[in-house]
């Protein structure tokens, strides 16, 4: 059953049928129940409420700041600084990087999208150029943070670091930062007309909805003081202590409890992912019980930093990042890994969306999100930029990753 998940979630389309990914996997997870081969009640069990109230959580928030217009204003004043491409691509790396960091990743490929299509219309610019920017930005950014993207909780929440914050930033936030460079200089080395100086000018966004702008503005604080205090307990006592998602649910409070448009806000949430993660704990349950991977334990491909980064990127192009170390980190943890290996599987299954399209689902979020306004990425002319670009930063975590003791 799960040979037959991937497969699907690899070509998501038989015949003139076209799936999405998480109805896939919600059809592995009923298939496995239907068979008996988990239990209802282990199924359910199986079922991790803090990521699931987590990914709420945050999603309440990414809408709140999409719907009231707040985002797109405040990424207008950023871009507005921008007088050349150069600038603008600059601004667009850091700014959707940084912001990915805290918001995950798929939050800001919803979001991010329009808004770099708008930049390509109103400048001129080549949409392509921008859309790589936009999903190289997203993915690299999101390594450095343990609420960056799924896979990064789930490594956060199973691997019992002791502070995530702390452990994710202090051995990634260097070759984080210098694959932003990375980025940058393989982007104007197969876009070089692009990069040619010329005078831009950028409007300013309005806000939509003020009401629900300052309710989001409330939700941001809080993220960023709860981070805070996340990150100072391990240096000051009797500071309280409190889970991942816990930031997540007070974050999304102002929104659900004084917002008129709560409603509005909760159905258009991307229920669809939170329903492709309950799947995916039900399924891969099933298959962990069977003992199959387990044998799998002392496989080479898992035995230094540099090897768990390239099966990481490697089997993500497969079966999907998230799936992968929802699979895999028990193994690691099983054979008692070490931090290095836990961040290199974090790293190596994040990176992936940096190869291929359907390395990472913002990817295919963005692309789907700008086929809407007749724009589109084809896999070659993704691959082609995400290759060599993928290449070097695996060698660059790989040096920084195996200094660690």
């Amino acid at each position: 059953m799960l040979l037959v998940v991937f497969v699907l979630i690899a070509v998501r389309q038989v015949g003139r049928l076209k799936f999405r990914i998480w109805q896939v996997m919600l059809f592995g997870a009923l298939v496995v129940l239907i068979t008996g081969q988990i239990s209802l009640l282990d199924a359910v069990k199986s079922i991790n409420p803090d990521v699931i109230l987590f990914l709420f959580g945050m999603f309440v928030v990414g809408e709140a700041l999409c719907r009231s217009g707040y985002l797109l204003h405040v990424s207008s004043l950023l871009f507005g600084t921008a007088r050349n491409p150069r600038m603008l691509i600059i601004a667009i790396l850091l700014s959707m990087g940084i912001l990915s960091a805290f918001l995950m990743n798929d939050t800001l490929a919803i979001i991010g999208t329009p808004l770099v299509l708008s930049l390509a219309s109103r400048h001129r610019l080549s949409p392509k150029l921008l859309l790589l920017t936009l999903c190289f930005a997203i993915t690299t950014g999101s390594v450095v943070s343990p609420i960056g993207n799924p896979q990064n909780l789930l490594v956060a929440e199973y691997s019992g670091l002791g502070n995530p914050f702390i452990s994710f930033f202090t051995y990634l936030a260097i070759p984080t930062l210098i694959s932003f460079v990375l980025v940058y200089l393989i982007l104007k080395l197969f876009y070089p007309a692009e990069f040619q100086v010329r005078d831009l000018s950028l409007a300013i966004e309005p806000v939509s909805d003020r009401d629900l702008a300052l309710l989001s503005k409330v939700s941001l604080l809080l993220i960023f003081f709860m981070v805070f205090l996340k990150i100072a307990g391990s240096f000051i006592p009797n500071v309280p202590n409190f889970s991942l998602t816990v930031i997540a649910l007070v974050a999304a409070a102002p929104v659900i409890l004084f917002s008129r448009r709560r409603v509005e806000v909760i159905k258009y949430i991307d229920w669809p992912t939170l329903v492709f993660f309950a799947a995916m704990f039900v399924l891969m349950a099933s298959v962990f019980s069977t003992g199959f991977f387990q044998s799998f334990v002392d496989f080479p491909a898992f035995s230094s930093v540099p090897e768990v980064l390239i099966s990481s990127v490697v089997i993500s192009q497969f079966i999907s990042n998230v799936p992968f170390v929802a699979l895999f980190e028990p193994l690691l943890i099983h054979q008692g890994t070490n931090l290095a290996s836990i961040l290199a599987l974090a790293v190596g299954s994040t990176i992936a969306g940096n190869l291929t399209i359907l390395g990472a689902a913002s990817n295919v979020i963005a692309i789907q999100n700008a086929e809407k306004q007749g724009e589109t990425l084809t896999f070659w002319e993704f691959f082609r930029v995400g290759a060599p670009l993928t290449v070097m930063q695996i060698i660059t975590y790989s040096v920084f990753l195996s200094l660690i003791p």
